[in-house]
């Protein structure tokens, strides 16, 4: 191998590769980044047996071959050098890389022993709607789970319709389900992502113009596609909770409040929350709901919010953690939210009126009197 690239471009690949390695000692290869020099191009890729990417950038390319080097060591190099043209030239398992007033030689590995990973989408591909697929998931991905002995709720069930996309996570307490449309008609199935490769493909998808996707179910892969990147990731198995049977059919307390005043009630109950594991109060009083919270050490707090409130009775209380009331409100996008509730054992159901398609459940806190 023997090519010419810009240090620019070969820095910032190198940095999101190295993302994806991994320093298992049984699999030192996996500490690696694989180059591959053809048809103008350098591909870039690396791999954690999880997940993949595979990235090109241009390149100069006088002779085509590969190699695989440490990741930590070429990304540290490259990332330090003056921005130019930067040279690189394989031999056997030896790297040298040239720059202006630079010269290294790395110690690779073979190519043949680098795991197959994809580097390119198949024919059964087809085109995401990117900005709406990158708002569902900033609305669904801080619900999933983050405990690795319930793997199933570690990632987000896709449900692909003909024209319709929905998205679900949960982690045991709370749910988030996104609706969103698709232009192009799928193929009808479920699917359940691993978090960690949505989250990469909303971090990628920043400049990128549109996101493709393809389901491998053959590989139990899933590939996207975004720009002159190829992201691959395997798809968890096991049997998705039924999320529809726990999703309340009627309520009998609607509330609706400003969002920002809601959030603010609810940051001032954190601060006494915090020592009382995370609980916070909602009492609901006749046009206005009042949040509190309590705290052996430090002391109490009472903060009332002017409300809408349709049916129910009087002095209904419920409890929720504070975290959670939190997050959903910075998932919902409009100036009002709207609780509904019925019992104060069953999950309090979060909407956005301004967004029909959103929809978040969590589940109250039971305090023993």
């Amino acid at each position: 191998m023997k090519i010419q690239v810009l240090q620019e471009n070969f820095s910032k690949a190198l940095t999101t590769a190295s993302r994806f390695t991994s320093s298992r000692a049984q699999l030192p290869v996996l500490g690696n980044i694989l180059l591959a020099a053809g048809r103008n191009k350098l591909s870039i890729s690396s791999t954690n047996l999880e997940i993949s990417i595979a990235l090109s950038i241009g390149a100069k390319v006088e002779k085509e071959g590969a190699i695989t080097v440490p990741s930590r060591t070429i990304t540290d190099l490259v990332s330090n050098l003056r921005p130019g043209t930067v040279s690189l030239a394989a031999e056997k398992e030896q790297l040298t890389i040239k720059a202006e007033r630079f010269n290294s030689t790395i110690s690779g590995m073979n190519p043949s022993d680098f795991p197959e990973i994809p580097q390119t989408l198949g024919k059964a591909a087809f085109r995401l709607p990117k900005d709406d697929f990158l708002e569902a998931l900033s609305q669904v991905l801080f619900a999933a789970s983050v405990d690795e002995t319930r793997p199933v709720l570690t990632g987000v069930l896709l449900i692909f319709k003909k024209n319709q996309l929905v998205l679900v996570s949960t982690d045991g307490f709370r749910l988030s389900q996104k609706k969103i449309s698709l232009k192009e008609a799928a193929r009808e199935g479920r699917i359940i992502l691993p978090r960690t490769v949505l989250m990469e493909v909303l971090r990628l998808s920043g400049e990128g113009e549109e996101i493709l996707f393809e389901a491998r179910e053959k590989d139990g892969q899933c590939v996207f596609g975004i720009d002159d990147t190829i992201l691959s990731s395997r798809v968890l198995e096991g049997e998705f909770p039924d999320f529809e049977r726990i999703i309340p059919k009627e309520s009998t307390l609607k509330i609706g409040v400003d969002k920002e005043e809601f959030l603010r009630a609810v940051k001032l109950s954190s601060v006494f929350a915090r020592d009382s594991a995370n609980i916070v109060g909602m009492k609901i009083l006749k046009d206005s709901i009042e949040l509190s919270a309590e705290s052996q050490l430090a002391g109490s707090q009472k903060t009332e919010v002017e409300a809408k409130i349709e049916g129910g009775s009087k002095d209904f209380d419920i409890s929720f953690n504070f975290r959670f009331l939190e997050e959903v409100a910075h998932a919902i996008r409009g100036e009002e939210i709207l609780l509904e509730l019925s019992t104060s054992s069953a999950p309090g159901v979060f909407v956005d009126p301004q967004d029909p398609s959103f929809l978040h459940l969590i589940m109250p806190v039971r305090i023993q009197s």
